[in-house]
């Protein structure tokens, strides 16, 4: 595998207390802890004051097109920032060494952020949100979530809400200089925050509990910030 794609799964799966923090509401909704019964059983999940009808065989369809609305979303725009750091590469004359330093930044950034150490990250989603006023509204076409088509929806619009790990894996997204290949780093990264997602739908709540830990979270912290920084020598050796 792509060094590139296994960091970006990395990322992802290291990130998944903050997944979980950010789309968890989202994907328990889609389950709402649905007792397992006569799978033929319906129940009633609550949404925006609504009420919706769920079959219980269908809770994990739901659960698997909200995610891949999600990972596609992450992986256009992946492809977008990508082709964005190629015409920088070729039509300004930016070093893709000097772009990896940029990402390399970024990741030691979204460490400290992680550990709360330094949350300027916090910035850079302020800047998202005024992008996410616009776009969250069409999330009420898929509500009350109540057929895999407005699950797949609801992902793909949830894919853009603003966030620190989504922007610090775009920006190596943005390194790779490619349209295919910013959309394949993405694409690995959605696969990374997969687990943590499908964990909490399936409702392990103990599992859950440990990777929203303090303890986890701080060490998923450090893991982060000593990659960015080796990825920060080894692009500044290439470039000088």
């Amino acid at each position: 595998m792509n060094l590139d794609l296994f960091s970006a799964f990395i990322i992802g799966l290291l990130g998944s207390g903050h997944c979980i923090a950010m789309c968890g509401g989202i994907t328990t909704m889609l389950t709402s802890a649905l007792p397992s019964t006569n799978k033929y059983q319906e129940q009633q999940i609550a949404t925006n004051g609504q009420s919706v009808s769920v079959n219980t065989s269908n809770k994990t369809t739901l659960v698997i097109f909200y995610n891949f609305g999600r990972i596609a979303s992450y992986s256009f725009i992946g492809g977008i920032v990508g082709f964005t750091g190629s015409i920088a590469a070729k039509n300004i004359g930016m070093p893709l060494a000097g772009l990896r330093m940029f990402s390399a930044i970024f990741v030691i950034l979204l460490g400290l952020y992680l550990g709360q150490w330094l949350m300027w990250l916090n910035r850079i989603e302020a800047l998202g949100k005024k992008l996410w006023q616009h776009i969250s509204p069409l999330a009420s076409w898929a509500i009350p979530v109540d057929s895999p088509i407005k699950a797949l929806s609801l992902g793909a619009i949830w894919g853009w809400l603003p966030c620190g790990l989504v922007y610090s894996t775009l920006t190596w997204a943005l390194a790779s200089g490619d349209i295919l290949t910013g959309a394949s780093i993405m694409l690995f990264f959605g696969l990374g925050t997969l687990p943590a997602l499908l964990t909490l739908s399936i409702g392990f709540s103990s599992i859950k509990n440990t990777l929203v830990s303090p303890v986890l979270r701080k060490a998923t912290a450090l893991v982060l910030i000593s990659f960015g920084i080796y990825s920060f020598i080894l692009a500044y050796k290439q470039m000088f």
